[in-house]
C-alpha cells in the first residue's frame, strides 16, 4: 500500500487495508485451532468478512483511481479467490454440521 498517495484518504484506506488485508491469514489459523465444528465455522465467517473488507477497500482504491489499476488485478483476483475458497468451505461445514444434528 506503499504506492496510495500520502494524504489523509490514502493513509487511512492504507491502514484500513492493511489490517482487514492481515487478519484473514491470523483467523483462518485460529479456525484450523477450534476447539468444535461450529467454532470453526464461526472463525471461517470472521475470515469471509475480512476478506469482503478487503475486496470493498481495493474496489474503493481502484473506483477513486488512487493507484494505477494494474497494480490492483492481481491483489483483487487473489482475494476474489480466497473468499470462493473459503465461502466454499463455510458451505461444506454447514452441510456436516447440518448432518450431524439430524
Amino acid at each position: 500500500m506503499d504506492k496510495l498517495p500520502n494524504s489523509t484518504a490514502g493513509r487511512a484506506i492504507g491502514n484500513q487495508i492493511i489490517r482487514s488485508g492481515t487478519s484473514p491469514g491470523a483467523n483462518y489459523r485460529a479456525a484450523c485451532l477450534g476447539k468444535s465444528d461450529k467454532d470453526f465455522l464461526n472463525k471461517l465467517k470472521i475470515v469471509e468478512d475480512e476478506l469482503d473488507e478487503t475486496i470493498y477497500w481495493l474496489e474503493i482504491i481502484k473506483d477513486e483511481e488512487l493507484v494505477k489499476p494494474k497494480l490492483l488485478e492481481g491483489l483483487l483476483k487473489e482475494n476474489e479467490e480466497l473468499m470462493r475458497i473459503i465461502v466454499s468451505s463455510i458451505k461444506t461445514m454447514r452441510i456436516k454440521l447440518n448432518k450431524n444434528n439430524k
